[in-house]
């Protein structure tokens, strides 16, 4: 089964709606519109080969889940798909009656307090690499391995880019020996001293390792270098994955975080607190708010009105009130994992030999 196909023929269709933003109440005039849902699969594919749990389009702004992994998600308490049951009336494009069975209350639990925290802290993580790319931008311009390598001289070290220049050496010209017992520690030697050809100090501007040469003893070495290569490594790992990002980021969003002046994603952050907010709406009242009370509050974080240290600060602190909530509500401690398979076999059951059955499924 395809998007297309479920979308022609909506006979496999259990549930669409608008979802994110505009589900919460938090869209701005700029914000994408999100369609999520549930959808059965045809008996023949669910009983045979063709198995499928997921159907998206390439952005994955459209996104069906098969009613088996949403159980399964479920039992989990994950927090995407417990808000996509809850979906607010005005948001629900189709819902088909038989998910009266899969009622949210039924699975809420205290590892909602878990996984609704994992998601905040993701939020977090995320928020805090943007805050470091934003600080720390990266130069487009690649260092390479001359950069990371020092000359020794008296009791410091001189970086050997300057050396070279000084000594008008090119780097093609010089070869490295290794000095035993001493890591990335070498003998530089230049090709005026010896017949050999030297083979340089590195073999082109992406190398991971310096290039060594053989040379006979006799000549003395004008230089000893050491070579950084621990914090090379750290360096590619870094530039790759700023220009990946920067390659790929939201332009919108990113001049968003740039206009407010205060440098983190703010709207990670705000989503931080929705989470954590919902967390401790279902430890106090077992319900799932989706469409947000708290409009307003999240909106202001949005716009950057607040302090990235301060929000983080208040983040913790709620983290720590939630997990508090949490020990004392009214909720079991896991899902009815029993009465949940009852819920999927019975829709299954019901779908599979009535209204199916006359679509020749």
């Amino acid at each position: 089964m395809t998007l297309q196909e479920l979308e022609y023929d909506t006979t496999h269709l259990l549930l669409k709606c608008v979802s994110g933003s505009q589900a919460y109440g938090l869209a701005l005039p700029h914000s994408d519109t999100d369609i999520k849902g549930i959808f059965i699969l045809p008996r023949r594919a669910y009983y045979g080969m063709e198995y499928i749990d997921q159907i998206n389009n390439e952005t994955n702004d459209v996104m069906y889940y098969e009613i088996g992994k949403i159980v399964d998600l479920l039992v989990k308490n994950n927090p995407n798909i417990l808000e996509l049951l809850s979906t607010p009336d005005d948001c629900i494009l189709y819902r088909h009656p038989v998910l009266a069975q899969l009622r949210p209350e039924i699975f809420l639990s205290k590892l909602c307090n878990q996984t609704f925290g994992q998601y905040a802290y993701a939020q977090i993580k995320k928020a805090r690499g943007l805050n470091k790319k934003i600080l720390n931008p990266v130069a487009e311009v690649r260092k390479t391995i001359l950069d990371f390598c020092y000359v020794f001289e008296g009791q410091g070290a001189l970086p050997l880019v300057a050396w070279l220049k000084k000594k008008q050496y090119r780097q093609e010209d010089c070869g490295l020996v290794r000095v035993d017992h001493m890591r990335e520690v070498y003998v530089l030697f230049h090709q005026s001293q010896t017949d050999r050809k030297l083979q340089g100090i590195t073999s082109s501007p992406a190398a991971d390792e310096v290039s060594l040469s053989s040379v006979p003893a006799g000549p003395e070495p004008p230089a000893t270098v050491y070579f950084n290569k621990d914090g090379y490594s750290v360096y590619c790992k870094e530039y790759r994955q700023y220009w990946e990002w920067a390659s790929t980021r939201n332009e919108a969003r990113y001049k968003n975080t740039l206009s407010h002046g205060r440098n983190y994603d703010a709207k990670n952050i705000m989503h931080v607190f929705r989470i954590l907010n919902m967390a401790q709406e279902i430890a106090r009242e077992g319900r799932v708010n989706v469409r947000r009370p708290d409009r307003e509050w999240l909106l202001r974080i949005r716009a950057g009105e607040f302090l990235y240290e301060d929000l983080l600060k208040q983040a913790e602190e709620k983290v720590h009130h939630v997990d508090h909530l949490f020990k004392t509500a009214d909720l079991p401690d896991m899902p009815d994992v029993q009465r949940a398979e009852e819920a999927l076999i019975g829709i299954r059951e019901e779908l599979y030999t009535k209204s199916l059955d006359q679509h020749h499924v």
